[in-house]
């Protein structure tokens, strides 16, 4: 029997580039539980920190190389990878072919006084790049200026308040099969974050998409540095979120 990725349109690679601390390692995790894709967790990111990645049987070290690799690898299966925008990529800015017609490249985004307060919590010496939204609206646009359509964003918070017709819509609007089954996993550390996994712990202890409320102490208001971060970070999640993706059923 043919599988879905076997026909003529499938996608090939699927890219989520995610602000910091915008649950994208739980929806990550969801694409493992699917088990129809090979999945990288952070490439760009775990390069830029550690200094190599390994994309299926290669190891790479520079990042002018990851997206050749990421191509390579596509070639015997269809591969998904998530990655953060704490950082900035310069080789996938240059890469006009990876960044059009060889990957489709969705965002996920999360308001970023909710990020500033998550991050902050984890490392107090957060600069204000690391926040991620401008990284990630830079993207945006290159992928938009080389796609025939808009890019995929959603909003973490959609995503939780009705995780079925989120992912049912983000489905629909990349073209692959909807698994219902996959919305929940049994918790624990994967393979795939073990070097970083301070920053997944929630993720580790999740069972599915559930918001849960926390107080970090952070009050973004009188803290003139964090306050600044969200002045700088604010207009491009609001450009990223005025086009953002509702669950299905929903206009």
């Amino acid at each position: 029997m043919t599988r879905w990725h076997d026909a003529d349109d499938r996608p090939r690679v699927i890219a989520l580039w995610g602000m910091p601390r915008s649950r994208s390692t739980a929806f990550f995790r969801m694409m493992t539980e699917r088990g129809d894709f090979h999945v990288l967790h952070e490439p760009f990111s775990n390069l830029a920190e550690f200094g190599s990645v390994e994309v299926g049987d290669l190891t790479v070290r520079k990042e002018s190389e990851l997206t050749s690799a990421i191509r390579e690898l596509s070639r015997s299966e269809p591969v998904f990878f998530k990655d953060t925008t704490d950082e900035r990529y310069p080789a996938l800015l240059d890469d006009e072919a990876f960044l059009g017609r060889d990957a489709t490249h969705t965002f996920i985004i999360r308001h970023p006084a909710q990020t500033i307060a998550s991050y902050h919590a984890l490392n107090p010496e957060v600069r204000l790049h690391q926040i991620g939204a401008e990284a990630q609206f830079e993207i945006y646009q290159a992928v938009a200026e080389r796609s025939s359509g808009p890019p995929v964003v959603f909003d973490s918070s959609d995503l939780v308040a009705d995780a079925p017709g989120l992912v049912a819509a983000y489905c629909a609007a990349v073209g692959i099969p909807f698994l219902p089954d996959a919305l929940n996993w049994r918790p624990g550390e994967r393979d795939e974050w073990h070097r970083t996994s301070r920053w997944h712990a929630d993720a580790s202890a999740s069972a599915g998409f559930r918001t849960t409320p926390r107080e970090y102490g952070t009050d973004l208001a009188t803290d003139p540095v964090l306050s600044s971060y969200l002045r700088h970070h604010l207009p491009f999640y609001e450009s990223l979120h005025r086009r953002r993706l509702h669950p299905a059923g929903l206009e």
